[in-house]
């Protein structure tokens, strides 16, 4: 069995008039993150870490935003793809490690919900999934409040 890691990133701008998606589900605030699908940054940085650690292009390859199919998607859907595509090579998610960096809204309280959105999805148990929430201090697009970003790292144990 080999291990393999990934690292994925992403960020969007907050807007008005779009629903807020992180970690597949919608949490209340007043802007959400624009984007050709809903912008969930969280699920992005974790299939482009997915992704990565198969070796394969980013999500925007896999999902282009010129392709009218995902269009206002919810990522999730993305995600279940790549969590297939894992299965169909018997390929298993060992642990995946993410933060995801905000001036606001707080996430803290939505943490557990993400985790058990996210570890359904990805077929894992809640100690193989960690989810933080950082600020940026005011630093920045992210500081200022006008987007937010996550990181995400991934282990996988390939046959």
């Amino acid at each position: 069995m080999k291990i393999k890691s990934g690292l994925g990133y992403d960020i969007h701008r907050l807007v008005d008039g779009r629903k807020l998606f992180l970690g597949g589900i919608e949490i209340p605030f007043a802007k959400g993150l624009l984007g050709h699908s809903d912008g969930d940054c969280l699920i992005h940085a974790i299939v482009d870490a997915l992704l990565g650690a198969l070796g394969e292009k980013d999500i925007g390859h896999h999902f282009p935003e010129t392709d009218s199919q995902y269009k206002d998607i919810r990522s999730a859907e993305l995600l279940k793809v790549v969590v297939q595509r894992l299965e169909k090579n018997s390929t298993k998610i060992a642990h995946i490690d993410s933060l995801v960096i905000a001036e606001e809204p707080r996430l803290a309280a939505h943490i557990p919900r993400m985790k058990e959105t996210l570890c359904a999805i990805l077929r894992i148990g809640p100690e193989d999934l960690g989810i933080k929430a950082r600020t940026n201090e005011g630093l920045d697009a992210v500081g200022h409040g006008e987007a937010i970003a996550a990181w995400a790292t991934v282990l996988l144990e390939i046959p």
